[in-house]
């Protein structure tokens, strides 16, 4: 059942089912790209111990350079999306994009910084090498980082996004930072913007008594605009999904029942 609500500066939605699984393989995800290669390697064992702790090593450096601004981003990760912050710590720790967060704190950083928590097929802890360099896998939720372009969305999409290019702080996170949770519904993207919007978005912004500059607030007649056109657009979008859904179906025809039938031109014609 989708829950949804606002807080403060969170705007958030739910409706994912926890799987047990939340970071892939903390090996792989930690190592540079030079051994992570898409070419299987049959590593020796000495290699894969060094390998993993290598990986350890670098989990704990990371780990000791969270602050109070990736502890907010824990914080509204694990009360949004459903999970512990030990778990979500954990999960961005062995990320291999980890060094997006920084990039996002920076003064003119990244505008935001998106994470996906999906199946994705993950190896198996203790699974052997086959004769081919491959390894057993099994579909896991994870909790990961992304850019929003490589990876396809099939779950939940957790979302920080900047109100200003000032260098953001412990003190002035929770104010620079605003953040939601956007469900891709049933593997419909359509569908979960949708909600997104209608059931989220536009409610919050017509309880919202701020409007900066804007004194008159709701009243004032471009604010009344900004939100007839995005009523519009979710009216358009909701549209355009339904008609994709209930696209017409055409039904095979066997002629080969009808052709046979004709004898002669005068047959033809009157088939035609």
């Amino acid at each position: 059942e989708s829950k949804h609500r606002r807080r403060g500066g969170d705007l958030k939605t739910g409706s994912t089912e926890l799987g047990s699984a939340v970071t892939g393989s903390p090996l792989t995800a930690v190592l540079p790209a030079s051994t992570t290669g898409k070419k299987s390697t049959v590593l020796s064992g000495e290699t894969r111990k060094e390998l993993a702790k290598q990986a350890k090593v670098t989990k704990e450096e990371r780990r000791a350079q969270i602050d109070e601004r990736q502890k907010y981003l824990i914080s509204r990760l694990a009360d949004g999306i459903g999970l512990s912050e030990q778990q979500v710590e954990e999960a961005i720790i062995s990320d291999d994009k980890f060094q997006l967060i920084e990039q996002f704190f920076a003064p003119s950083g990244l505008k935001k910084l998106l994470f996906f928590y999906q199946d994705v097929l993950q190896q198996k802890s203790n699974a052997s090498l086959r004769s081919d360099g491959s390894t057993n896998s099994l579909l896991q939720k994870k909790l990961f980082i992304t850019m929003g372009s490589t990876e396809n969305f099939t779950g939940t999409c957790a979302f920080f996004l900047r109100t200003s290019d000032k260098v953001i702080t412990a003190s002035n996170v929770s104010q620079e930072v605003n953040f939601g949770v956007f469900d891709c519904i049933n593997g419909n993207i359509l569908q979960g913007l949708e909600f997104f919007l209608s059931q989220i978005m536009i409610p919050a912004l017509k309880s919202q008594q701020n409007w900066g500059a804007v004194k008159e607030g709701l009243k004032n007649s471009q604010i009344q605009d900004f939100l007839y056109s995005v009523d519009k657009f979710v009216g358009t979008l909701s549209s355009s999904r339904q008609n994709i859904e209930d696209k017409i179906q055409l039904t095979k025809v066997d002629i080969d029942i009808y052709v046979s039938n004709l004898q002669n031109p005068s047959d033809y014609i009157t088939a035609g």
